[in-house]
């Protein structure tokens, strides 16, 4: 069994559960300061969550660094899956408070241009009309030029990626930083298109005895430095969500202010975000490069635990990598207190949505991977991914019905082309 097909049983125990006998928090205990204050405690507990997972992957990239094998490169990669699943279930806490806002791009960023930093196909051109550094290689160059000076690149290090390569020429698509770049460089470019398989990267790309593709040495360290920063990232975010934080505060200072970020993440996520960028653009294009976790064929979970994270939102409902089960007033628990009949709604909704990506996940385990699902002409496969971006978009107009509800005024959610004017995708 795979940690996502773990992951899946485990939610759908932990789903029935939660919708069918969970016992409602008493209502002198529900105010909207206790609903923000739990919010921000479960934050937390995700944010160390994904720094658990993140240290033990960094654990396996040095055991495989140490020793490059098939072996250890295949523990590596698992590591990376694993670790993604408590990062994506905290998505939801983005658009709604500008401390998660403005550090998100350093450990997520994506679509990225890899040839920035290592080689690539001959598929992927070798320029770009809107990326000086689409194949500036870092990797192998010890010198690269950014806006018409000269980098010293000699020495990779964490501090090189963050504060030069990492949107270099104010370029997003130029990430050199997060999960995807660690994604990239464990997993190497997915060459497939719509037929079957990822990235497949040779594990004597790290070999320095039986080195293949050149600068072993210098990949190993690009490698070992992205992972550490990846932890000081999440351990600044960490800090952030603890008592006094700039995220903890922003959310607890003022309720008010608090439960608009929550309903603004939840619903911002649902729609803009997630239906629409991450689902609908790739749906529209057939196009494999655009799924979120493409050197690996992982978005299929990336994308349910987004689902499961916006769910998690609403009820308060935690259970943390180490299996201690976090509860507590919730912005459901508010809701109901008004209309009982629209915390309903939002619950069986937020349930559909969550199945329909289990269906996709599994299909995607069983069948298919994502990228193959979205491929032109896969009427079946559009089918499963169309039905999850169709849940995402029946979940919205109810969570802004809750932001009416509890009479938090106007709230703009994030919106996409892909869904309010998918002509504009294709011009």
């Amino acid at each position: 069994m795979t940690a996502t097909t773990k992951m899946r049983a485990a939610l759908a125990a932990f789903a029935a559960s939660t919708v069918l006998t969970a016992m409602p928090v008493m209502a002198q205990d529900v105010t909207p300061q206790t609903v923000v204050d739990h919010y921000a405690d479960v934050a937390h507990a995700k944010y160390e969550d994904s720094l658990i997972t993140a240290k033990a992957l960094d654990s396996a990239i040095d055991a495989f660094l140490a020793e490059p094998s098939e072996e250890t490169l295949a523990a590596a990669k698992e590591a990376w899956i694993i670790a993604r699943v408590p990062y994506q279930q905290t998505e939801v806490y983005r658009f709604g408070n500008p401390a998660v806002d403005d550090w998100e791009g350093k450990v997520n960023a994506w679509p990225l241009d890899e040839g920035l930093i290592d080689y690539v196909d001959a598929s992927y051109g070798m320029e770009s009309d809107v990326n000086g550094l689409y194949t500036a290689n870092v990797i192998a160059n010890p010198e690269i030029q950014i806006n018409g000076e000269t980098v010293d690149a000699s020495e990779i290090t964490p501090e090189l990626l963050a504060n030069t390569l990492h949107e270099a020429g104010e370029i997003e698509a130029n990430v050199a930083t997060g999960y995807h770049a660690i994604e990239f460089l464990l997993w190497g470019q997915d060459l497939n298109g719509t037929d079957a398989g990822a990235g497949e990267r040779p594990y004597t790309d790290y070999s320095l005895e039986d080195c293949t593709n050149g600068n072993c040495d210098r990949r190993a360290a690009y490698l070992s430095a992205a992972s550490e920063l990846l932890i000081a990232d999440l351990e600044d975010m960490v800090a952030a969500w603890e008592e006094g934080g700039e995220a903890y505060s922003y959310v607890t200072e003022n309720p008010a202010t608090g439960l608009s970020a929550i309903l603004t993440g939840m619903g911002s996520l649902s729609y803009g975000e997630l239906a629409g960028e991450r689902m609908k653009l790739g749906l529209l294009l057939h196009d494999p490069e655009e799924e979120h976790d493409c050197f690996s064929d992982n978005t299929h979970a990336s994308h349910l635990n987004d689902a499961i994270g916006i769910f998690q939102a609403y009820t308060g409902d935690y259970t943390r990598v180490d299996g201690t089960e976090i509860t507590g007033p919730s912005v459901s628990d508010l809701v109901v207190a008004n209309d009982p009949a629209l915390d309903k709604e939002i619950r069986v909704k937020l349930i559909d949505t969550v199945e329909a990506m289990e269906a996709m996940a599994a299909r995607a385990e069983e069948v298919e991977a994502y990228d193959q699902m979205i491929g032109e002409g896969n009427t079946e496969g559009n089918a499963v991914v169309q039905a999850a971006i169709d849940g995402l978009i029946a979940q919205t107009p109810s969570i802004e019905r809750a932001i009416a509800s509890l009479e938090l005024g106007q709230i703009e959610l994030e919106g996409s082309d892909s869904l309010d004017n998918p002509d504009a995708v294709f011009q």
